[in-house]
């Protein structure tokens, strides 16, 4: 392998990941935020989200001399230039939100776009790496409008929570361009991981991940509206998709039953690929059913707890065990946790919430719920407590202690997380999702 000279833009977990793993390669990186205090920390190692193994790499890379900060996408470029020279390869891995009618708002990138067109290299290479609309590569390339300078898709497929594991341990590297060289420079920076590689064109590589997200996000659907046929016939959803994943075709993973699913990529990419495919006069109808079904879901959660509280919460007060839309993460953004809460509180309960990943209230997300820093203080009181994120954690609780706070002893297991056993021998009656 050949070491490059790096940019990347954004320092979000898949920027700073991207950033942090590459340094750990040898490849000298420099990595650009807008935020001047967020810089700062950066390069003191702080690196402000909960990320395994993240930020060890990002104090090994600084420590190595490999790993740089800037603010600034233009500042990122020029700093690189100087300590080591031109930038060979800039990763753009700005957000790109959900926008007006679902579709991905690539403004920010087109911003950094712009910023960088003219102090980029001849010969750099510049990577879309967040997940854009299909035909975003030809769009970058025309909005750089320089010849001497290729634009590559190589999609990232990180879960949050383990997205150093996920990127030194692929399943797979796309890198989609119309340049070849291009293609096999970018390809050629993972060389190490030993992963296998597809090279492909760009709208191809684009739509890989939309194609892979939203496969991810029907079948939780699908698991989902399983485990309520279930309970409706008398059968047992972890019996079932045990038997289902034997199957090599179908696997054992994206089998669990939830509150719904969640988190800065599904709900954002299956309303974008909705989108994309309007756009093309198609009606992508299994998408669209994925997206209600994931609805229903919710509604079908609270409907649960209302029923466990004796028909109405109106008043009562509900612990909620998780608000995170996964384990080993902080972030509540699109939580099924959440959204279930949001119902909850529409029919007037009184809401406290407790979540490792998240000790205070999130203005903004978080509104209606109380957020409390121990377990005990969401049971206290409680007319049900509701397992809503997978935290490991839970399942060590103190039940009985538990159940001599709670106002009525029932636990609603929406992840099918705890050991029925344990919670009865302590003295709760628990409901899972999908169970006999």
């Amino acid at each position: 392998m050949y070491p490059r000279r790096i940019a990347v833009i954004g320092t979000g977990y898949v920027g700073l990941t991207t950033g942090a793993c590459l340094a750990s390669l040898g490849h000298s990186v420099c990595c650009a935020d807008v935020d001047p205090q967020r810089v700062e920390r950066l390069r003191r190692g702080e690196i402000g989200m909960r990320e395994e193994a993240l930020a060890e790499l990002v104090e090994a890379g600084i420590a190595a001399g490999r790993l740089i900060f800037a603010v600034g996408a233009k500042a990122a470029l020029l700093e690189l230039a100087q300590r080591a020279g031109p930038a060979e390869v800039v990763f753009l891995c700005v957000p790109t939100p959900m926008g007006v009618g679902g579709a991905a708002d690539p403004t920010l990138m087109e911003a950094t776009v712009e910023e960088i067109r003219a102090v980029l290299a001849p010969g750099a290479v510049v990577v879309n790496k967040s997940t854009v609309p299909v035909g975003t590569a030809a769009r970058t390339a025309g909005l750089l409008g320089r010849d001497d300078v290729a634009v590559v898709s190589n999609p990232e497929f990180l879960r949050e929570g383990s997205a150093v594991d996920d990127f030194m341990h692929p399943d797979r590297i796309v890198v989609g361009s119309d340049a070849q060289y291009a293609a096999e420079r970018v390809a050629a920076l993972y060389s190490k991981l030993g992963a296998p590689t597809q090279l492909t064109d760009a709208a191809s590589a684009e739509m890989v991940k939309y194609a892979a997200n939203c496969f991810l996000a029907m079948k939780l659907s699908y698991v989902n509206a399983l485990s309520d046929l279930c309970e409706r016939l008398g059968a047992d959803v972890v019996e079932v998709t045990e038997g289902m994943g034997y199957d090599k075709r179908i696997g054992q993973r994206f089998l669990s039953p939830g509150p719904g699913w969640g988190g800065s990529c599904f709900p954002k990419d299956m309303h974008a690929l909705l989108q994309i495919a309007d756009g093309a006069g198609m009606d992508f109808e299994l998408i669209r059913a994925s997206l209600n079904t994931n609805l229903t879901t919710h509604r079908r959660v609270a409907e649960k707890v209302r029923d466990a509280a004796g028909g109405s919460v109106a008043g009562r007060r509900i612990g909620l065990l998780g608000l995170t839309f996964k384990a080993g993460t902080d972030d509540l953004r699109d939580s099924p946790a959440l959204a279930v809460g949001r119902l909850l509180h529409a029919d007037g309960a009184d809401l406290v919430g407790y979540d490792p990943g998240c000790p205070a209230a999130i203005p903004g997300l978080t509104d209606g719920i109380m957020v409390v820093d121990d377990p005990e203080a969401a049971a206290k009181g409680a007319a049900a407590l509701v397992v809503l994120t997978e935290w490991p954690q839970f399942r060590m609780l103190d039940w009985a202690a538990l159940a001599n706070l709670v106002e009525t002893p029932v636990v609603i297991d929406t992840r099918n997380l705890l050991d029925p056993d344990v919670l009865r021998r302590a003295g709760f009656a628990w409901m899972g999702l999908g169970r006999s």
